[in-house]
C-alpha cells in the first residue's frame, strides 16, 4: 500500500508518519500505541461534550415540559441527567481493555467486552443514530437562519405579516458550509470549533432564559397546570397521550452524546488516565447542561404555558427585542455548524478505516498528499475523503429538505438511540468489567435500570413516528415554511 507524500510515493504506514507529525519526532512525542501524543484535556473534553450536549434539544425542552407537567417535567429531566451521568462513568472505564490496550471507537469497547455480535449491533445504533442527528442539526439550523430573516420581516411589517422562508435555500447553505468542514481531517483538528460551539451554545441558551424571564415578567402569566396540556381543552385524550410519549423523546434527545463520548476520550492525554478526566468531564458537561435545561425548560413552560412552542426561539414566541432573538438564533447555527462536525467526524473515521482495509492496494482510497495552505500550514489531503464526505453531506442536507418536522425527527432519534447507546451497552460492560455476580443486589438493579429505560425508549419511539406521521399527511415537500 502505497501514498504519495509531498509528490514522492511512499509507504502508507509511512506516509501517515510523515502527515501526523514529521520525521525525526523523539520516541516521548507518541503514545503507548504509536500515534501522536494527544494533546486533550479537561477543559476540551468538557467543550465537546457541551458541544454535543446542549444543542437543538434545549429549543424543544419548554415544549416537552407543557405536555408533561410541573411535576413530571422536571422530575423526568432530573431523572434522564442522572442516568447518562451514571452510564456515561461507566462507559469512561470501558475506554482501555483490562490489558491497557485503548479503544478507539465506541464499538472497538463493546467489542473487547462483549465480542463481535454486540458491537456490530452497537455500531448499527451509534452510526444510524449518528446520521440522525446530523440530519436533525440541519434541519434545525435552517429554521434558525429562517427565524433571523423572519424576525427582521415582522418586525417592519408587524407580527401578522406573511414573512415566509425557504428552508431549502438555508440548508443548502449550511451544507456548503459543511463540506468544506467536513475536509478537516480528524476529531484531534476540531478542539477549537467545539469551544466556539459550546460558547455559542451557552449564548443561545442565555438570551433564552432572559426572554423567558422578560415575558414572565410582563404578565398577565400563561396558562399552566401541574399535569401540562389539558385534555378537551389544549388536545384530545389520544394527543395528550403520543405528546407525553413524544415528550419523552426529545428530552431523552437533549441528553445525549455517548455515542461520541469514546471518541472523545481518544482526545486525551495518557496522564492523568484517561477515564478520571473524563468522569470528571462528564460530570462538568451534565451539571451544565442540567442547570440550563432547568431553567429553559421550566421558564420557558412559565412564560409560554400549555401553548408553548416547539422551538422557543424560532416559534415566535419571542418577538422583541427582534435584535436579541436574531444574536439567539445566530449563536445557535454556529452551535449546529460545530456540533455537526463532532457528529460526523466518527461517520467519516469509521468508513475511511473501513475502506482503506477492504481495499489497501487502491490508490484513490489510500493516497494522501500534504498541501500547505496560508495561515494553516501543512494539511493532508485526500480525493476520496474530498468526495465522500462532500456526498455524505449533500445526502443528509437532501433528507432534511424532505422531512423538516424538528421536534418530531428529534424525538425519534432521541428514543432510539437511548436505550442502547446511552445505558444498555455501558451497563452490560459494566458488568463484564467488573464481573458481577448473576441475580447478585448490583446485577438486579441495574438489569431493572436497563429494562425500565428500554421501555421508555419504545413508548417514545412510538409517540414520535405517530408524530411523524401526522406532520406528513398535509406536507409538501421543499415549500416556502
Amino acid at each position: 500500500m502505497a501514498s504519495e507524500v509531498q509528490g514522492k510515493s511512499v509507504p502508507m504506514e509511512e506516509a501517515s508518519f510523515e502527515i501526523a507529525s514529521g520525521r525525526g519526532r523523539a520516541r516521548d512525542d507518541f503514545d503507548d500505541d504509536g500515534r501522536v501524543k494527544r494533546t486533550g484535556t479537561l477543559v476540551t473534553a468538557s467543550a465537546h461534550i457541551i458541544t454535543a450536549v446542549i444543542g437543538s434539544g434545549v429549543l424543544s425542552l419548554a415544549w416537552a415540559l407543557a405536555q408533561l407537567g410541573w411535576i413530571a417535567g422536571p422530575t423526568v429531566l432530573l431523572i434522564f441527567s442522572l442516568i447518562t451521568w451514571f452510564c456515561s462513568s461507566l462507559l469512561a472505564d470501558c475506554y482501555r481493555s483490562p490489558q491497557g490496550k485503548r479503544n478507539y471507537r465506541y464499538k472497538d469497547a463493546v467489542r473487547t467486552h462483549l465480542g463481535g455480535v454486540s458491537s456490530k449491533l452497537c455500531a448499527l445504533a451509534q452510526y444510524v443514530n449518528l446520521v440522525g442527528v446530523t440530519i436533525g442539526y440541519t434541519i434545525t439550523t435552517a429554521i434558525s437562519m429562517g427565524a433571523v430573516k423572519r424576525s427582521n420581516c415582522f418586525h417592519r411589517n408587524g407580527h401578522d405579516a406573511a414573512c415566509g422562508e425557504s428552508n431549502t435555500t438555508n440548508m443548502t447553505i449550511f451544507a456548503c458550509i459543511q463540506i468544506v468542514l467536513s475536509q478537516i481531517p480528524n476529531f484531534h483538528k476540531i478542539w477549537w470549533l467545539s469551544i466556539v460551539a459550546a460558547i455559542m451554545s451557552v449564548a443561545y441558551s442565555s438570551i433564552g432564559l432572559g426572554l423567558s424571564i422578560a415575558k414572565i415578567a410582563e404578565g398577565p402569566h400563561a396558562r399552566t397546570s401541574l399535569t401540562g396540556v389539558t385534555v378537551g381543552v389544549d388536545v384530545s385524550g389520544s394527543e395528550k397521550v403520543w405528546r407525553t410519549f413524544q415528550a419523552l423523546g426529545d428530552i431523552a434527545f437533549a441528553y445525549a452524546y455517548s455515542n461520541v463520548l469514546i471518541e472523545i476520550q481518544d482526545t486525551l492525554r495518557s496522564s492523568p488516565p484517561e477515564n478520571q478526566v473524563m468522569k470528571k468531564a462528564t460530570t462538568i458537561g451534565v451539571l451544565t447542561t442540567t442547570t440550563f435545561y432547568m431553567l429553559c425548560g421550566v421558564l420557558g413552560y412559565a412564560a409560554f404555558g400549555n401553548t408553548a412552542p416547539g422551538n422557543f426561539l424560532t416559534g415566535f414566541g419571542f418577538y422583541d427585542p427582534f435584535w436579541l432573538v436574531d444574536i439567539g438564533n445566530i449563536c445557535i447555527v454556529v452551535h449546529l455548524i460545530g456540533a455537526f462536525q463532532v457528529f460526523a467526524q466518527p461517520i467519516f473515521q469509521f468508513i475511511e478505516t473501513w475502506s482503506r482495509n477492504r481495499w489497501p492496494d487502491n490508490r484513490f482510497v489510500t493516497t494522501e498528499h500534504v498541501i500547505n495552505i496560508p495561515l494553516l500550514g501543512d494539511c493532508p489531503f485526500s480525493l476520496f475523503r474530498m468526495i465522500w464526505r462532500s456526498l455524505f453531506v449533500i445526502i443528509t442536507a437532501v433528507v432534511a429538505m424532505i422531512f423538516p418536522f424538528f421536534n418530531d425527527f428529534l424525538g425519534l432519534i432521541g428514543a432510539v438511540s437511548f436505550w442502547p447507546l446511552t445505558v444498555y451497552f455501558p451497563v452490560e460492560m459494566y458488568i463484564v468489567q467488573a464481573k458481577i455476580r448473576r441475580f447478585s443486589a448490583t446485577w438486579t438493579w441495574l438489569k431493572i435500570l436497563s429494562i425500565v429505560c428500554l421501555i421508555v425508549s419504545l413508548v417514545a419511539a412510538c409517540g414520535s413516528v405517530q408524530g411523524l406521521i401526522h406532520s406528513l399527511q398535509d406536507y409538501k415537500p421543499f415549500k416556502i415554511s
